[in-house]
């Protein structure tokens, strides 16, 4: 027997589902989803989680932790390891030649597990204190790499290198302190104002007019004339 008599045995392939073309078919009209209803419609129940309308799993459970999209994972290596290589600088880069890191991971973090006998110059993203100890102690060096700018940093920076320089402060108080003398200056020169007019003694300007001679006053038997008794009956009656 060949490859090419090689045969799939009997209902292994089976022909792939039409539906909705025609009567004839079978399944036609409402193609095999009977009438109407939840399950006649389109979109609906075909989604990962869904338990027939009742609260899915994944919203039951508690939520807890968060993710951070920014952050960064760095491999790792104990101090102890860094003696398989010789002597002298040791980065992430020759970590990976030696087969010490094999991930391709944001950087390298140095753990502080074992001893070192050789000077070894270090250039990772983190180093642990006891780690930095050994190296330190051998007679070798350590320097933290600096963290890459994100997006979002270099697109500020580029902003920042694209403004005008700011003038430092010395010009702005010596511009204001000019503007300050020049205020004071044009204050000065300003004409002086008139005199004011002489005023007269106190004497002259207390004139008084002579006074009005009151009229005479008529005796009180002449201005309150009595009405006759007469008038009086009269208006009894």
């Amino acid at each position: 027997m060949s490859l090419h008599q090689l045969k799939a045995p009997r209902g292994a392939n089976r022909e792939r589902k039409r539906v909705g073309r025609g009567q004839a078919s079978g399944l036609g009209k409402t193609a095999g989803r009977g009438g109407k209803g939840q399950k006649a419609r389109s979109g609906n129940m075909h989604f990962e989680g869904f338990e027939g309308g009742q609260m899915p799993l994944q919203r039951r459970l508690p939520k807890f932790g968060f993710a951070n999209a920014f952050r960064r994972e760095l491999e790792e290596v104990q101090v102890g390891s860094l003696s398989k290589l010789p002597a002298g600088a040791v980065d992430l880069a020759a970590l990976k030649q030696v087969g010490l890191v094999r991930g391709n991971r944001d950087g390298l973090v140095v753990l502080g597990k074992g001893e070192l006998s050789a000077a070894y110059s270090v250039k990772a993203e983190r180093v642990t204190a006891g780690a930095r100890a050994t190296i330190e102690k051998a007679g070798g060096t350590v320097e933290i790499l600096p963290r890459p700018q994100t997006m979002g940093e270099k697109a500020r920076a580029e902003r920042a290198a694209a403004r005008p320089p700011r003038k430092p402060v010395a010009e702005k108080v010596e511009k204001a302190e000019k503007a300050e003398k020049k205020a004071a200056g044009e204050k000065a020169e300003k004409k002086p104002a008139a005199p004011k007019a002489e005023k007269k003694p106190a004497a002259e300007t207390a004139e008084k007019k002579p006074a009005a001679e009151t009229a005479e006053k008529k005796p009180a038997a002449e201005t309150a004339e009595k009405k006759p008794p007469a008038e009086k009956d009269e208006k009894a009656k």
